[in-house]
């Protein structure tokens, strides 16, 4: 009699309750043995209060070591039919700790994990308030002190900064700051958001005339309310803009505009944080717990220090101060950078027929944007995945179950068949003298997004402009020096300019740091963005995880916010939860914070 063959979901849930066994045993650290020699276990904040991957049995049985007493994990079950293909049983997980329910991700080969994903989604004791335990929203009933909810939010925003202190302050009222506010809403932390422009989505609607979403909407979603199912596939900044104003007053965020923070400093003896702001021309101090500079990934906008600048006639300024194409028409525009910025800008140069110029220093990664839906984003995030049954939450833990170290393994085989797909588009572009690259690695956008955060274009139109020479094009040169009526460039090219925008790209977020509160503190945190692979503008040492994104930094209450609309929705969750902890006395040991070793 032969036996019947397990199936993939009895092979997960045996190695679960195998692993949970020995978990709850007298020596939970030898569950590392579960794994392969060089396994991963991805952590966002469930065992380590951390964000956090370790690799190889030692530093999985080192944490274990740490933590596994203290946060007692336990209830390991699979959630659905686990699934086998090529050797590999995936399953979704379930589990609970000490103070979370938790969910997660297994991949199993030869019977032991090779990856493991586990992220804290809810604390026990202070749940969000939504289905079963949506608030009423009217007091029924008769009684003299009745508030209606308009009474009631009118009251609070007159008190929250004034007579009673916030628990947390947002610096930056962005996307980012704007979808972890409404999170920590939802978890009763009090919070306000500083932001120094007069609307929400002003910092969408004050960019260049053309500006729009390059990534599609499945990818962009808000936390609580995804984008309705007839809105378009590349969102146009205003569009952005006013969905965020709207984002704000539906999820009861206390967004204070028009309102710019003049300095922080974070006090030892009182545990809290003191910062200066002036609201609407009144100066007023905040004393909140906690900060977080949410402030997007990038830091202050970079402008070169170059040779002649301060004598130059015509207009200059950097991509994030650029107003639009219709200024210049027949001007001669230089545009210095070629990533995402600097090409929407000589798209919408040209369109207004100035001639325009792109200064091309170094190579650039390039991908249609119907290639990266259909090869890349297309199995997560597409109108084909939704039907297929594929949430925005499965999708987003989907994409975080991989490790980064592992993560140019998934991706080098799919942009080899872009380069191939793409092949004629690629060989003209090389033609017309664009520099090219796929990544130090061939790995692609998504690793040198993570890695430097800069680097590439998703081709929207311009690059059709570059190979047809619509768009004139000087690559591997810079700008030597500027003269009152032009540029001399590295190989001693004269072009004439009366425009000239420096598409340089952002510092790291410690920056923000150092402005608003100071320089020892921005250098005690460190760089932000990275993880040390030793490519191209990410120095090692390996770090395995963005440095000081979502999580504990070296300054103790200070944290940082940020990255693309998806990072931001599934990254915030993490962080408020966090900071709910936090507020109510639980305890988060930080289990492997990160040495600091690089300073910008």
């Amino acid at each position: 009699m032969t036996e019947t063959a397990r199936t993939p979901t009895q092979v997960a849930q045996q190695w679960l309750d195998a692993f949970e066994e020995v978990l709850q045993s007298d020596e939970p650290a030898q569950a590392a043995n579960l794994f392969e020699d060089y396994g991963f276990w991805r952590d966002l904040v469930a065992m380590t209060w951390n964000i956090k991957t370790l690799e190889g049995r030692t530093a999985i049985r080192d944490m274990l070591e740490h933590t596994a007493k203290r946060t007692r994990p336990c209830q390991w079950r699979v959630s659905e039919d686990a699934t086998e293909q090529d050797g590999v049983t995936e399953a979704w997980i379930t589990f609970k700790t000490e103070d979370a329910l938790c969910k997660g991700h297994l991949r199993l080969r030869d019977g032991q994990a090779w990856t493991l994903l586990t992220t804290m989604q809810e604390l026990k004791a202070f749940p969000e308030k939504r289905n079963f335990l949506r608030p009423k929203g009217a007091q029924h009933g008769a009684s003299k002190s009745r508030q209606t909810w308009l009474e009631a939010r009118q009251e609070e925003e007159r008190e929250l900064g004034y007579s009673r202190q916030p628990y947390c302050v947002i610096i930056g009222g962005g996307q980012g700051g704007i979808g972890l506010a409404a999170r920590l809403r939802q978890l009763d932390v009090p919070t306000i958001v500083i932001e120094r422009n007069p609307r929400a989505g002003d910092s969408w609607r004050n960019r260049y005339k053309s500006l729009c979403l390059h990534d599609p909407v499945w990818y962009d979603h808000m936390p609580y309310l995804p984008f309705p199912e007839h809105w378009p596939v590349f969102a146009p900044k205003d569009k952005i803009g006013d969905w965020l104003e709207m984002y704000t007053r539906i999820m009861e965020i206390n967004y204070w505009s028009s309102t710019e923070c003049t300095g922080a400093r974070f006090d030892d003896d009182r545990q809290e944080w003191v910062v200066d702001v002036v609201r609407d021309g009144e100066r007023i101090t905040l004393h909140p717990k906690q900060l977080v500079l949410a402030t997007g990934m990038s830091g202050i906008p970079n402008i070169p220090d170059i040779p002649g600048m301060e004598c130059f006639e015509g207009e200059q300024h950097h991509s994030s101060k650029h107003p639009g194409g219709e200024a210049y028409r027949g001007k001669k525009c230089v545009v210095l950078g070629a990533n995402n910025s600097a090409h929407d800008i000589c798209a919408a140069l040209w369109e207004n027929d100035a001639d325009v110029t792109m200064i091309q220093r170094s190579s650039t990664h390039i991908i249609k944007s119907d290639t990266l839906m259909d090869r890349v984003l297309g199995g997560l995030y597409s109108e084909e995945a939704v039907q297929g049954g594929m949430t925005t939450e499965k999708a987003d833990l989907t994409f975080a179950s991989i490790p980064f170290r592992i993560m140019p393994d998934f991706h080098i085989p799919v942009y080899q068949q872009v380069a191939e797909q793409d092949a004629d588009f690629y060989r003209r572009l090389e033609e017309a003298g664009f520099m090219l690259d796929f990544g130090d690695d061939g790995s692609g956008l998504f690793m040198k997004y993570l890695r430097r955060g800069s680097g590439y274009y998703i081709d929207v139109g311009a690059s059709e402009l570059v190979a047809s020479g619509d768009i004139k094009l000087k690559s591997g040169v810079s700008i030597e020096r500027i003269n009152p009526r032009s540029v001399t460039l590295t190989d001693g090219t004269e072009l004439p300019a009366d425009l000239i925008v420096y598409a340089t790209g952002f510092g790291s977020m410690n920056g923000w740091a150092a402005r608003i509160i100071n320089q020892n503190v921005a250098d005690k945190v460190g760089k932000c963005w990275g993880m040390g692979s030793d490519t191209t503008k990410d120095p090692g040492p390996w770090e395995g995880e963005l440095r000081n994104m979502w999580k504990p930094t070296r300054q103790e209450a200070l944290w940082f916010h940020g990255g693309n609309l998806h990072q931001s929705r599934h990254y915030s969750l993490y962080l408020a939860l966090q900071l709910k902890a936090r507020k109510e006395g639980l305890k988060t040991p930080v289990y492997g914070m990160e040495e600091v070793h690089h300073l910008a």
